[in-house]
């Protein structure tokens, strides 16, 4: 497999991540982590078990190729540790000293674990048993093949390992506006998260000339639209989103129409604040999704 394909491959697990994140209920944050790198897994419970009040237990089992450094304890809470092989294979165990000290299913709360990451790039699979007041809830489905949580009840907590210089940018809900024959112009939107912080300084797309992050917003009555010439930040774990009316990625010299249901290949480049670039291959669909905002002005510029 060429780099070329590694990207897009990643890529596409990116884009999976929200489809993920809408089933499970144990779940780590959005993004990737790169190989060999130390990596905060902080394990997210969305609420108690079915027909339970209150998580009382949580336990990690640690895939191989996990490397377990150490697990941050929780007031009221026994912290149990098996570090398991040089390869991993280990168990975190935390549960509640007293009833009272038991996570409210109406509350969530992350359990938070470190450890180094393999040297390959890959998938990996953190199953998690949660227990409760009444019941447990085992999060350990695993699909058969691929990597994609889609239809799976109970699925693990996924996490996915990238290569040197892939970013670890979470990018879901990505769509472009489409196009008609003779227009040069139009705009891609995304959500953006980045796990450790970092910038978008840059795209490409064979599907156009130029490709720009622009912001737009009101300046008293006009609105007016920029290129942010010095990139978008994404401040670490938080959702940046790009869409109509806002900050957007503006394409320009279009090569061709772009028709509802085509999907267009976009490279996205980043900048961490040490000067470390990444990049990430995406493919997004053309046509609004079902429920996105589709407002905002046509995107037709001329330079």
């Amino acid at each position: 497999m060429n780099a070329s394909t590694t990207l897009k491959t990643l890529a596409a697990c990116a884009m999976l991540t929200g489809v993920a994140a809408a089933s499970a209920h144990v779940t780590l944050p959005p993004g990737g982590a790169t190989v060999g790198s130390d990596y905060n897994a902080a394990f997210r419970v969305g609420h108690a078990c079915e027909g339970s009040k209150a998580t009382t237990g949580l336990a990690v089992r640690l895939p191989k190729g996990f490397v377990l450094s150490d697990a941050q304890a929780r007031k009221g809470w026994k912290l149990d540790v098996q570090k398991g092989g040089t390869g991993g294979d280990g168990e975190v165990r935390w549960t509640a000293e007293k009833p009272e000290n038991a996570l409210p299913g109406s509350e969530r709360a992350e359990f938070v674990l470190r450890g180094k990451m393999p040297a390959a790039p890959g998938t990996l699979w953190f199953k998690v048993l949660q227990t409760c007041d009444v019941g447990v809830a085992d999060w350990a489905e695993v699909p058969a093949s691929g990597n994609s949580t889609k239809g799976l009840k109970s699925p693990a907590a996924k996490l996915e390992v990238v290569a040197q210089g892939v970013a670890t940018v979470d990018v879901r809900d990505g769509w472009v506006r489409q196009s008609v024959p003779g227009q040069s112009g139009t705009g891609a939107f995304m959500k953006l998260t980045a796990p450790t912080g970092t910038k978008l300084v840059g795209i490409s797309t064979p599907a156009a000339g130029i490709a720009e992050v622009h912001e737009m917003k009101m300046e008293g009555d006009t609105m007016k639209m920029r290129e942010l010439s010095g990139g978008l930040d994404l401040p670490a774990g938080q959702t940046v989103e790009l869409k109509p009316g806002g900050y957007h990625v503006m394409m320009m010299d279009l090569k061709g129409p772009l028709a509802k249901g085509a999907s267009v290949p976009m490279t996205l480049k980043f900048e961490d604040a040490k000067g470390v670039k990444t990049a990430l291959d995406v493919a997004l669909p053309v046509g609004a999704p079902e429920g996105a905002d589709a407002a905002g002005p046509a995107h037709q510029h001329k330079h």
